[in-house]
């Protein structure tokens, strides 16, 4: 079942991150050879998670990998880039983070080369696996008005994709086309999903989404073994019978 936090300001949204993060980071060994893996996504979560960073002190950020949840293919230097608005709002908050932390896409390559390139990069961070999916240990979501989560978009045929980790888009109903995004059974097999979802444009498809129970892509986020958090400011929650 679902955990729902409520933050009064953009404060407490980053601290509930924050916290959630270093819950999670509890449970990992830092003794071991295998990397933290924490999941980024783009629109307001990088704010969130730049601000309440240098709070996280239990974490040993020389263990941590970063990847993408979806990405834009796009240059590094285009203002649509995931990886370049981390890279400027994160990378230098935090001591001890450097960009070849991060498990960035090849733009230069066609999409389906793309997102087969980066699903072997993900292979080789030693991730523990349930069949074919790895096991990531926080993945952090996003959603948008419509409850699309990652690049996986209301009505589309990836959201049964069922054998790809990572899955190319070409026709993405929300410019840029071109993208590649975890797919949904990655998604279920993490230990630990945190959606961030803030604002009044919000808060229609929340209630859909966690009370009414309507299908939406973000709604079918439900880690089969893993926890599953969803982080809203007031005005995201406001219609929500808490």
């Amino acid at each position: 079942m679902a955990k729902i936090v409520i933050g009064k300001d953009g404060d407490e949204v980053s601290s509930h991150l924050c916290q959630a993060i270093e819950k999670q980071y509890e449970s990992y060994d830092p003794s071991g050879s295998r990397p933290f893996v924490i999941g980024l996504s783009g629109g307001s979560l990088p704010k969130f998670f730049a601000a309440g960073a240098p709070q996280m002190t239990k974490i040993n950020w020389n263990k941590v990998k970063f990847i993408f949840c979806d990405e834009r293919l796009v240059s590094f230097d285009d203002p649509e880039s995931t990886f370049k608005v981390y890279r400027e709002t994160f990378i230098s908050k935090v001591n001890g983070v450097t960009k070849d932390q991060f498990v960035v896409i090849d733009p230069t390559k066609d999409v389906e080369a793309c997102a087969q390139d980066y699903q072997e990069q993900l292979a080789q961070l030693d991730s523990p696996q349930d069949g074919s999916f790895p096991i990531f240990d926080v993945l952090l979501l996003g959603m948008g008005p419509d409850g699309h989560t990652c690049s996986l978009f209301p009505g589309h045929p990836l959201l049964d994709e069922q054998s790809r980790i990572v899955a190319s888009i070409s026709d993405s109903p929300k410019p840029p086309p071109n993208r590649v995004t975890l797919t949904l059974p990655v998604l279920n097999k993490a230990r630990a999903c945190i959606f961030v979802s803030t604002g009044e444009g919000k808060k229609e498809i929340l209630k859909k989404i966690l009370e009414d129970k309507e299908d939406f892509p973000a709604g079918r986020v439900k880690p089969e073994t893993g926890t599953l958090t969803w982080i809203l400011d007031a005005p995201a929650a406001s219609l929500l019978k808490l």
